[in-house]
């Protein structure tokens, strides 16, 4: 047995950077995927807690001093929240784990780690960030500044919590913005270990708020006059929502949202090597990571090959309770997303795929929102279980000819957000990544660089997060006409 989660209760919002008392008396309760028993409790948000939070956030911006320290001071605090994150990243990841069923081994790394480097490159790209330029214009000389957009809604999902949290607030803050955090209702109590470590570090009044609440209050804040720019993390029918009632006030967004993403093996490639280094990210946060590599392609020469070791390494996970050290592939966040997975296996197999493992409620849990990590073979690319984000342990493993056609089985999806190729040939490799339309790849590799832009093409996204193409995402952009022979003394 693991030592369970006691129940977390908190009575507090923390709001303009300290903890206040909500303006509502409706609470959220915290559901255990792995007990199924209430494992916390909170406050759920208001509009009118919103409207003090965004308020705050507009004084604090306006008139306060964090967009008018220098970037050092700014650094210093930023510093201090992400140190903090390597004492406490534990914490973290228990608490993460017993929310939404992350296998705690992965939660540590994933979930908390992963969160505080985040944190620490964004300190990086922000000290060589080009925030003031001269140039030569066509009627005279110019300077091009970059300044903080204003105030951002940061509206983040419930699989990687902290980690998207920190890919929008780590930038916001750095630039000088101040921010309103929207965390998930499954998963609210680690962001409460957030806001201890953010007034600890000393950020000013009115700079950071967070809310726990529901999709209603989301809109709500999304689409606030006083809020200069929204970060969304989420499906691509919520992003859809948020751009249109952000666009009734022009505000700006960026939108980090779902994915089909292909694992390409090519005839020449190390079938251990590619099985020990897709699996992990296939199966990713049981299946609930929008960059998951949820398409395996396989060559027809090789096809038998394939789809029996992965079938085996797939079968092979070890399923079970999230806070085992042990476990590989933990619960879903909700009974929801269960029916969702179970709905697709039984969809996928009256299309004519056919399971090679998995498919069912594992036997071994009496409890819990489990479904067995699931493999289809026999999978063609027109098929729903191929084209849709299942978000779920479910993986299809889909047979190719030729290298063009890989390609084109790859980059025929709607999505557009990640992938891999696999090879003995790294040149070809690359060659391949550059023929795909998404928006990050990876050979003979699976990774994600927080020094690199991420986001993606067609339905997976608008914008970048991460490097200077994301920190850029949270500046204005101001031209300076000087007079002409202008030169600085």
């Amino acid at each position: 047995m693991t030592e369970r989660t006691e129940l977390v209760e908190h009575g507090r919002l923390f709001i303009g950077g300290e903890f206040t008392d909500p303006l509502s008396t409706e609470v959220i309760e915290v559901i255990s995927p792995h007990t199924e028993q209430i494992i916390g409790r909170v406050p759920h948000a208001s509009e009118a807690d919103v409207d003090r939070a965004v308020a705050a956030a507009r004084q604090a911006f306006d008139e306060g001093p964090w967009p008018r320290m220098t970037l050092d001071e700014r650094i210093a605090v930023i510093t201090r929240i992400k140190d903090a994150f390597a004492v406490r990243h534990e914490e973290f990841a228990r608490l993460i784990s017993a929310q939404n069923g992350t296998p705690y081994s992965a939660s540590v790394m994933v979930q908390a780690l992963a969160a505080m480097m985040v944190w620490d490159s964004a300190i990086t790209v922000a000290r060589t960030f080009p925030y003031e330029e001269r140039r030569d214009g066509v009627l005279g000389p110019l300077l091009v500044r970059r300044e903080p957009v204003g105030v951002v809604a940061a509206v983040v999902p419930w699989n990687v919590p902290q980690f998207t949290a920190a890919a929008k607030l780590a930038p916001a803050l750095l630039a000088g913005c101040t921010a309103v955090l929207k965390v998930s209702p499954e998963t609210p109590l680690d962001a409460y270990v957030l806001a201890e470590i953010a007034e600890e570090a000393g950020l000013p009044p009115g700079v950071l708020s967070i809310l726990p609440a529901d999709r209603e209050v989301s809109e709500y804040l999304v689409g606030h006059r006083d809020v200069d720019k929204v970060s969304f993390t989420g499906s691509v029918a919520a992003g859809r929502r948020v751009m249109e009632v952000a666009s009734r006030n022009l505000t700006r967004v960026t939108l980090e949202l779902g994915g089909k993403s292909a694992a390409v093996i090519l005839p020449d490639a190390d079938l251990e090597a590619a099985v020990a280094g897709i699996v992990p990210f296939a199966w990713m946060i049981n299946g609930q990571a929008c960059v998951a590599q949820t398409r395996i392609l396989a060559p027809r020469s090789r096809y038998e090959e394939i789809a029996e070791a992965f079938a085996a390494a797939a079968g092979a996970l070890r399923v079970g309770d999230p806070l085992d050290p042990t476990t590989e592939l933990g619960p879903l966040v909700a009974r929801r997303q269960q029916q969702r997975s179970l709905d697709y296996i039984r969809l996928g197999q009256e299309e004519g795929a056919k399971i090679l493992t998995g498919g069912n409620v594992p036997a071994s849990q009496e409890r819990g929102w489990y479904v067995e990590p699931t493999l289809f073979g026999s999978v063609d690319n027109s098929m729903r279980i191929a084209r849709e984000e299942i978000f779920g342990p479910v993986i299809c493993l889909i047979p190719y000819g030729d290298e063009a056609e890989a390609v084109r089985i790859a980059d025929d999806s709607p999505y557009g957000l990640s992938g891999s190729v696999w090879t003995a040939d790294t040149e070809r490799g690359i060659d391949i990544a550059r023929r795909i339309r998404t928006g990050t790849y990876s050979v003979n590799t699976f990774s994600l660089d927080m020094l690199g832009p991420f986001g993606g093409y067609k339905n997976s996204g608008l914008g970048r997060e991460f490097g200077p193409e994301g920190y850029g995402e949270f500046f204005e952009h101001k031209m300076i006409h000087l007079p002409a022979g202008y030169r600085e003394a």
